[in-house]
This record gives C-alpha cells, sequence and structure tokens, in this order.
C-alpha cells in the first residue's frame, strides 16, 4: 500500500501517521527524516544536501527527488509506504509518478486530513509552555487546573512568539496556497481522499481505516497476496 500524507499544519497528520504505520506494517517516511538519514549515511546525494542546507540554501528538487529515489529503494519499503512530506510541488509529484512507474508502483491514496482554518487556528495559538520546567499545556484541549500557572511546578505558562495568531496565520496562508495544486493535481488523478480532521482522534482514525480497509482497489489486494 502506498501512501502520501497530507494536511495543514495542526491537522493531526503525525498522530495519525504513527497508526497507520503501525496498523499496515508500512514505514512513516517524513522529508526530514529522509534527509538526516542520507546525510548521516553520507550518501553523495546526502553530502549534496548538506552543502546546500548548511549554506542556508534549499535544496533543489533534482537533489530532494534523488534522495526520495533512494528511501523507496530501501527493502523496508517494498510492500509499501507512507509518505508525510514530500511532494511539496506539482513538479515533484509527477516526478513522483515517473520513479514509481519505473518501478512498476504506484500511488494509491493520496490522505488529507482536512480541517477548518479556525479549528487550525485555535489549536495552534493555544499551546502554553513552563518557563521553569517546559511542561507544554493547552487552553483548550489540556488546561492547568489554575489558569496561567503549571500544575507541576507552579512555574508561570507562556506563549511561544512563533505560536501567537499572526505568525500562525501567516504559516496556514502559505501551507494553504503552497498545498492546493497538489491537492487539485491528486483529485483529477482519482487518488485524493478527504478525512474530517476536526472528529476526535480516534475517529480520524476510524476513517482512515475505512478508506484503507473497504475500499476496492484490485492494486492493493495484490499487495496484500504477495
Amino acid at each position: 500500500m502506498n501512501l502520501l500524507l497530507m494536511g495543514l499544519p495542526g491537522a493531526g497528520k503525525g498522530t495519525q501517521a504513527e497508526r497507520i504505520a503501525e496498523k499496515y506494517d508500512i514505514p512513516h517516511i517524513s522529508t526530514g527524516d529522509m534527509f538526516r538519514a542520507a546525510i548521516k549515511e553520507g550518501t553523495p546525494l546526502g553530502k549534496k544536501a548538506k552543502e546546500y542546507m548548511d549554506s542556508g540554501h534549499l535544496v533543489p528538487d533534482e537533489v530532494t527527488i534523488g534522495i526520495v529515489r533512494e528511501r523507496l529503494g530501501k527493502d523496508d519499503c517494498k510492500k509499501g509506504f507512507l509518505l508525510d512530506g514530500f511532494p511539496r510541488t506539482v513538479a515533484q509529484a509527477e516526478a513522483l509518478e515517473q520513479m514509481l512507474a519505473e518501478t512498476e508502483r504506484a500511488i494509491h491514496f493520496v490522505l488529507n486530513i482536512d480541517a477548518a482554518r479556525e479549528e487550525l487556528m485555535a489549536r495552534l495559538t493555544g499551546r502554553r509552555l513552563c518557563r521553569d520546567c517546559g511542561a507544554t499545556y493547552h487552553v483548550i484541549f489540556n488546561p492547568t487546573n489554575v489558569e496561567g500557572v503549571c500544575d507541576k511546578c507552579s512555574g508561570e505558562l507562556y506563549q511561544r512568539d512563533d505560536d501567537n495568531e499572526k505568525t500562525v496565520g501567516t504559516r496556514l496562508e502559505v501551507n494553504i496556497n503552497q498545498q492546493q495544486p497538489l491537492l487539485d493535481f491528486y483529485r483529477e488523478k482519482g487518488y485524493l481522499r478527504n478525512i474530517d480532521g476536526s472528529q476526535q482522534i480516534d475517529m480520524v482514525f476510524e476513517s482512515i481505516d475505512d478508506i484503507l480497509g473497504n475500499l476496492s482497489n484490485s492494486a492493493v489486494k495484490e499487495i496484500y497476496q504477495t
């Protein structure tokens, strides 16, 4: 089962990725993990990526795509993968299609965890940290017993600069604009499946599980039979 996982910041991708990878026994592959592994292994592409990163430049598509190709060629991906954070552009998506076709593989589903912008703003701006012990809380989902006071050490709680509404709003807008062409691309291909990310965590996974378990897809069945 070859899957892509998409969703805006705050949608809960990380939690769902862990559950999907565990139940379906496929590796969860994030862009960051791929780059770190390639750099650690000292591969030629890893060295190139490190040069760009160390100089503060974006890693060009040809290097990124090469690293993805290497990662998807490893043994643990033979029965499938869950790719997270790649592709980020339509050009990368087209390159991914081509590299998979070369090994007679294809994307089966693109899972997009969708939630309203207001919901994501509430999730991302509600985080609070303790200045003394570093404990993390959320004003809605994990509030303290006394507002502004840490339950563990009675320290003062604060909001990180990058969690304020202006910064979070800008980050969401950038991601929305970047993601939309990809959603359109995969919708036209017929791969896209939208999941209501405003549900409780368990219900989100149930929705994903229904898609992966119940949709009739001969290519997926073929993988299960091998």
